[in-house]
């Protein structure tokens, strides 16, 4: 009979594509999965495809889609060495290793397959799309779980098909959280309670009807979160090939220090701002709650990486955590005597945009109300500068409006601080480093977040000045 008792302290983890993408990563995971085990029974862990591989997936059926089965047949040619590799590398038992081949062979042959019909229909839609990005996932599942098995500790694949109902929205879908607790529950209570250990594929859900599904950005990590709120787990731990959150990315600032801890709002923060880390609605649903959440490196499982922590428990506030940068941006300044008619230029704008399906990160507006700028996307401003001549057409003509100022092209610091506004004189230092530095400031947000300062500066100064602040930072 089922045993269907709820199990107590049940701990999520999920790997990433860098986590499990080679036979020594893997390897380093699966140490992991069975240390963790020993003091955490039940264990769910949750993975990604392997590094390059959806990538790889969506490129072959971009091309298919264009007439071209040369780049899927290459990808078929790579993603088969590669997982015959992992194979080789870390199962032993030869009923297991020949048994993942076939699956492995099976679901290659499934994707030049999908790659095929979308030749044959000279189109690609979201739903093909998140078909067959799918696949690294349902690939590397396979590999994990009989590694997991072969070390010793019993293991069970799961495709999230099976646990994350949600919309249909291909590429981007959401969960239905009450139906996904109910499945999570159903499905892996009575799995945990056996001892055994559940591997998941992140990314992916599927429609009631199910129809596969993508979370869109950062799925792999929205998947952890979501299943770790359906089995009301405890804690989610994050696995990944850095030691938490730097202070700064190491590859432009050497020195940069993990934070030890963050609150949620600054982690999201940084994250919207061109760090790195996890995506805010990965966040969301560990927050609502109250879910602790941890990043750490498989490569140095030892360290402590960092805890995300409630927002009232913010800790070293005053202090500044991190500098991020977003890049390709360029600031379009709209100004003139009509701009302060009731907000309805503003709101033309605004809403053009929205139509327009444009995404604006901040918007800047001076006290008059008659001048108001904002960064914008390198790769869309002709397209919002058409939008813009349309939409103010009439404003335009009048002279209300004046002509529009496009800026060279400009990044986006981002500095990361809880309590700005109950401590000003970070302003002032961060102000006096750029200004000691002679770095021009093109534009500044605050006030809309109590733990991020936003500036724009010239892209050829951005490095170098965001090296300036990171000096700043002395926890």
């Amino acid at each position: 009979m089922e045993n269907t008792s709820i199990p107590n302290h049940i701990l999520v983890m999920k790997y990433g594509g860098s986590s499990v993408g080679s036979p020594v990563a893997m390897k380093s995971a699966v140490r992991i999965i069975r240390e963790t085990k020993k003091e955490y029974p039940n264990l769910v862990v949750v993975t990604s495809a392997i590094s390059g591989a959806t990538d790889a997936l969506i490129k072959s059926a971009t091309d298919a889609s264009s007439g071209n089965l040369t780049t899927a047949e290459k990808t078929a040619h790579e993603l088969t060495a590669r997982h015959h590799e992992l194979i080789d590398k870390l199962v032993e038992d030869p009923k297991i290793w020949l048994q993942l081949k076939m699956d492995v062979n099976r679901l290659i042959s499934e994707f030049v397959n999908l790659c095929n019909a979308i030749k044959i229909l000279g189109e690609l839609s979201p739903r093909a799309l998140d078909a067959v990005s799918s696949l690294g996932e349902r690939l590397s599942v396979r590999i994990l779980s009989a590694a997991v098995e072969s070390a010793g500790i019993k293991s069970k694949p799961v495709e999230s098909t099976q646990l994350i109902i949600t919309d249909d929205v291909y590429q981007s879908a959401s969960p239905d959280m009450e139906l996904t607790s109910v499945r999570c529950k159903k499905v892996l209570y009575p799995i945990l309670n056996e001892g055994i250990t559940p591997i998941v594929t992140g990314f992916i859900g599927a429609t009631k009807e199910g129809s596969i599904t993508t979370l869109g950005r950062g799925g792999s990590d929205y998947s952890a979160s979501i299943i770790a709120v359906g089995l009301e787990a405890e804690e989610v731990w994050i696995w990944t090939d850095v030691t938490g959150v730097m202070s700064a990315d190491p590859r432009i600032v050497p020195d940069a220090k993990t934070i030890p801890a963050l609150t949620y709002n600054e982690v999201s923060e940084m994250a919207y701002y061109g760090a790195k880390v996890l995506h805010p609605k990965s966040v969301k649903p560990c927050v609502e709650n109250g879910i602790k959440m941890r990043i750490c490196n498989t490569f140095a499982p030892q360290s402590q990486g960092t805890i995300l922590i409630h927002n009232n428990d913010a800790v070293d506030v005053g202090k500044i955590k991190a500098v991020t940068t977003a890049s390709g941006f360029k600031l379009i300044t709209v100004s003139g005597a009509g701009m302060d008619s009731g907000m309805n230029a503003s709101a033309k704008i605004f809403n053009g945009f929205v139509e327009a399906g444009v995404n604006v990160p901040m918007v800047i507006e001076s006290s008059s109300e008659q001048s108001l700028c904002f960064p914008i996307d390198i790769k869309k401003v002709n397209k919002v500068e058409k939008v813009l001549r349309t939409i103010l057409e009439k404003e335009i003509s009048r002279k209300d409006i004046d002509e529009f100022e496009i800026s060279e092209p400009v990044d986006i610091l981002t500095v990361i601080c809880s309590g700005l506004k109950s401590h000003p004189e970070v302003i002032t230092q961060v102000l006096s480093k750029l200004i000691e530095n002679q770095y021009k400031i093109k534009a500044l947000s605050y006030g809309a977040s109590d733990v991020s300062l936003n500036i724009i500066v010239s892209s050829s100064d951005s490095i170098s000045a965001l090296k300036a602040i990171h000096q700043l930072i002395s926890f």
